[in-house]
């Protein structure tokens, strides 16, 4: 399975599914042990430390201070890693509205870490975006 290539099949298809739960940024330093009671939605080893995507209530128990207090949408479409301007068309519209969005792409699917206050208007305006390719 490789996943859709077709722009516009992909922005027409895409069924964004927004996830309950808020979720923060949070980095570990180098060798730093992942501590108790953390389990990352996603993790990435950068030179200057561990970043973790997880929920709130999960750094907040575990001591972990986090930034960008977002919720996550993924869209359900599988999305080809090869795929070319997906996330380009996704992102810019959101622009559009003055969004930030911290997208991550994963095997099967594409994710947004939206601003956990805008969330339902990212859902608006993915939608549309969708509509808008039906056409």
């Amino acid at each position: 399975m490789t996943g859709e290539t077709d722009l516009q099949r992909l922005l027409a298809s895409m069924t964004p599914h927004l996830l309950p739960d808020v979720h923060v940024f949070a980095t570990l330093a180098p060798g730093a042990a992942m501590p108790e009671g953390l389990d990352p939605v996603m993790s990435f080893r950068e030179q200057e430390g561990l970043t973790l995507i997880v929920k709130e209530d999960q750094a907040r128990a575990a001591g972990v201070d986090g930034i960008f207090r977002c919720r996550m949408i993924t869209l359900n479409i599988h999305s080809s890693l090869e795929a070319v301007g997906f996330l380009a068309a996704i992102t810019a519209r959101l622009a559009s509205a003055g969004m930030g969005v911290n997208p991550v792409s994963a095997f099967y699917h594409d994710h947004l870490f939206v601003p956990a206050d805008r969330a339902e208007e990212a859902m608006v305006l993915l939608m549309e975006l969708a509509e808008q390719n039906r056409l």
